[in-house]
């Protein structure tokens, strides 16, 4: 009885080895793509936690004055430098006055942020001589420069903080 015996073959065929390779560099392809964009997210949340402090310290330094109209943050010597405001800018109607007319510009990080200080007198009280101020920053950055892209359109959103202060007559 003579028997006839089967190869069996371990081996990839060619087509397997394509459609293999495909799906590699397809994961590969979607990885990178996924490492691309929260890098890009990571770079955009480190300039608003920046534009935040830089708010934040504004308005804490400028409170330490007593909210004054004379407070000018290139006083820091931390690199603010100011310009004129450009016509017909405002920073809307609940902010009232910008500070010396002026708009703040900084460069942290690499990326150049531009501030305006706006103040408006919310309450008098004449008997007791005591007036309530609202002190707001707002914070603008480049918004390619932030993401690495270039460009120069300023962010659509940017950082507005707030706090008041109590003008003693």
């Amino acid at each position: 009885m003579y028997m006839e015996s089967k190869k069996v073959s371990k081996a990839f065929t060619l087509t397997e080895m394509m459609i293999a390779m495909v799906m590699i560099c397809i994961a590969a392809v979607g990885i990178l793509d996924y490492q691309y964009h929260s890098a890009k997210h990571q770079r955009l949340a480190q300039t608003q936690i920046t534009a935040s402090r830089t708010a934040q310290l504004l308005l804490e330094d400028w409170k330490s004055t007593g909210g004054s109209t004379a407070y000018n943050p290139a006083n820091l010597q931390l690199g603010f430098s100011s310009s004129s405001v450009p016509t017909g800018f405002t920073m809307g109607e609940s902010v009232g006055g910008i500070l010396n007319n002026c708009v703040y510009t900084v460069t942290i990080n690499n990326v150049p942020m531009v501030i305006v200080l706006g103040f408006n007198n919310i309450e008098e009280d004449a008997v007791s001589g005591t007036t309530l101020r609202q002190l707001t920053a707002m914070v603008r950055w480049k918004q390619g420069q932030a993401i690495g892209s270039g460009g120069n359109t300023l962010c659509p959103s940017p950082v507005i903080l707030t706090t008041y202060v109590r003008l003693d007559g």
